[in-house]
């Protein structure tokens, strides 16, 4: 956990029992906790016609989409939780019929 606590000097010296309240009393029981998720990022290449599908289908699945390059192809650079990953990728394999490709499969 990273927490941060910001004390701008008023004028006011708390003295050491003044600045320990402070502290203490910070937002920290507020905040809300959020679990880390292990992310794997990947690329594919997919023909123009099928750039609007490949975009709805990472966006339904949650995928952070990161970078897209067009050249002769539409090239998709995202990030998605580890765990979903394998069912990704054959989805969108399933989706766009075998058309996709993957030059980075890591």
């Amino acid at each position: 956990m990273l927490a941060s606590v910001v004390r701008y000097y008023g004028g006011v010296k708390l003295g050491a029992g003044g600045l320990v309240r402070a502290y203490t009393d910070s937002a920290l029981e507020q905040a809300v906790r959020l679990p880390l998720i292990r992310q794997r990022q990947l690329q594919c290449l997919v023909p123009y016609p099928l750039e609007g599908r490949l975009r709805r289908l990472l966006q339904a699945a949650d995928a952070q989409l990161l970078a897209v390059e067009h050249g002769t192809a539409v090239l998709f650079s995202f990030s998605i939780a580890e765990s979903q990953c394998a069912a990704l990728v054959a989805s969108l394999n399933e989706a766009c019929h075998g058309q996709l490709q993957w030059p980075d499969c890591r």
